[in-house]
């Protein structure tokens, strides 16, 4: 991850970014159209795909889609997926802010806007937490999907 923030520094990414969507896209298709299909979930499938999150968080900012992608994946429970995630948003997001910082892509206007986000982010989780008590286990990972195949078709274009 701050490998990939520090090289969106030098790094022009228009067709990764257009290549990764495809990506989300294909196969958020593939596990809607294969609900039974899993990927298992040992050791190296895990640092594969928190690293692939890792690097794309950094260098794209696009991460979370990817994490959502291989979590699903996995078909991990509900709120171990939620859990997780929010976990690796924490240390991503502040590690990545730091990379960012001196890359001086922050300025005193970002600043301004840091105690709002917080507020937001704490609002957001406590309503995401309720909605998800309603959610059945078995369509939350169609829900995911979904929603993973629509952030691929909106970064495409």
């Amino acid at each position: 991850m701050i490998i990939g923030a520090y090289l969106s520094k030098f790094i022009v990414f228009l067709y990764l970014q257009i290549a990764l969507s495809v990506f989300l896209v294909g196969f958020s298709l593939f596990f809607l159209v294969r609900p039974n299909f899993s990927f298992k979930t040992g050791l190296k499938e895990t640092f594969i795909g928190g690293s692939l999150s890792g690097f794309f968080a950094g260098f794209l900012g696009t991460g979370g889609a990817i994490r959502g992608l291989t979590m699903t994946a996995f078909n991990l429970e509900k709120s171990i997926y939620v859990a997780t995630s929010a976990a690796i948003d924490f240390g991503v997001d502040l590690s990545r802010t730091v990379v960012y910082f001196i890359n001086g892509y922050m300025n005193d206007t970002s600043y301004k806007y840091l105690p709002f986000l917080l507020v937001i982010g704490f609002v957001g989780t406590f309503i995401g937490q309720k909605i998800l008590l309603k959610i059945p286990q078995e369509h939350f990972r169609r829900i995911s999907l979904v929603l993973i195949l629509l952030i691929g078709i909106a970064s495409i274009f």
